[in-house]
């Protein structure tokens, strides 16, 4: 794709760093203290849900990236997600997750939340789950750093750590994760059972049903819930709900273009479509990095990387400095993005963007 040019519309910025990066640029312009005061960089308080915590998460401002600015003649904003209670985007997808899963009745307070996850989506579900009564089981490779457990752990929730392998493995650490959501839900059924009996009954019954089972979690565990990032379409609402009507807001509708990386593809998707949705004029474009197909998926319909060619296949092709970003399947969540075209960025390209 060749690069666009600034013809008094819209410029498109890149930087796999930040979780999203705007461009926009004012039909008309105002004074440069407008873009650090008013309603431009903060929306509107949103209603109040439980309060606390999850009442933090989301309505975070745009922050005008200066230098870029300048550089370039419009309006470079970047959405600061990191300011949420757990650090990142994911906190909006891990609320979302939970209260439809409190709401269809899949999970329960005192139920467990399980994923199969060693980056941000892990956190911000072990910040979130207390708020609703939930107790969080994440599952991770043991290649893993071991600070990123020892963090899950001090946010009270119940590290699992597993040999990496294969997503098509049965072990691999995501499917385990949807196993042990099934096992707690057997747990708090047949615990049930149990209680329904009379005393006498009930520990035969007990001692019958459990004797030689070996649970990671407690004989009080109320049922649990996968929370399945990847496919679970809670993670796309979140953003067409929430992050989406933010950025619209902000810039009181005056966006030329969206860009963004993408993992899950939950973030992508649901702001892409809802921008598209108020005015068409709007451009999305995904930032792929190395390894990824995504980019190849975007701007020629095939999902394909040359580092997948035959002969060349890495036992991990995402030999990248980025964490997070970059796939080579199509999630339910990514094929929901509305997008009008894609950018790879280099390891190098992050690194300076970054700074």
């Amino acid at each position: 794709m060749a690069p666009l040019r600034n013809t008094g519309g819209a410029i498109v910025a890149a930087a796999i760093s930040m979780a999203a990066i705007l461009t926009y640029l004012l039909q008309n312009p105002r004074p440069k203290y407008y873009y650090s005061v008013g309603k431009f960089l903060s929306s509107k308080k949103k209603k109040s849900r439980n309060g606390g915590l999850i009442d933090a998460i989301g309505n975070t401002p745009l922050i005008r990236i200066n230098s870029l600015s300048e550089a370039t003649g419009c309006e470079i904003l970047a959405k600061a997600e990191f300011l949420n209670p757990g650090g990142s985007v994911k906190d909006r997808v891990a609320v979302k997750i939970i209260e439809e899963a409190l709401d269809s009745g899949e999970l329960v307070r005192g139920g467990v939340v399980t994923e199969g996850s060693a980056g941000s989506t892990a956190i911000s579900l072990a910040t979130v789950a207390p708020a609703y009564g939930c107790k969080c089981h994440v599952v991770i490779p043991d290649d893993a750093a071991i600070e990123k457990a020892q963090i899950l752990e001090a946010l009270g929730a119940t590290v699992e750590r597993v040999r990496p392998v294969s997503i098509t493995h049965k072990d691999h650490f995501v499917n385990i994760a949807r196993r042990r959501a099934k096992e707690a839900k057997e747990l708090a059924l047949k615990q049930t059972k149990i209680d329904q009996l009379d005393a006498e009954d009930s520990e035969k019954t007990s001692n019958h049903i459990l004797q030689g089972d070996q649970s990671v979690f407690p004989d009080d565990c109320k049922g649990g819930f996968f929370a399945d990032q990847f496919e679970n379409l809670a993670n796309f609402r979140a953003h067409y709900e929430g992050t989406g009507p933010e950025i619209w807001e902000q810039t009181s509708g005056e966006l030329d273009a969206f860009v963004a990386a993408a993992g899950t593809g939950g973030t992508v998707a649901g702001v892409s479509l809802f921008l598209q949705e108020k005015n068409p004029k709007i451009k999305s474009f995904l930032v792929d990095p190395p390894g990824s197909g995504l980019f190849n998926k975007v701007t020629r319909g095939v999902m394909y990387t040359h580092e997948e060619a035959e002969g060349r296949r890495l036992k991990n092709p995402f030999d990248t400095i980025t964490e997070g970003v970059g796939i080579n399947r199509l999630t339910k969540n990514f094929m929901m993005a509305k997008l009008d075209g894609a950018f790879r960025c280099t390891d190098m390209e992050a690194i300076e963007m970054s700074r």
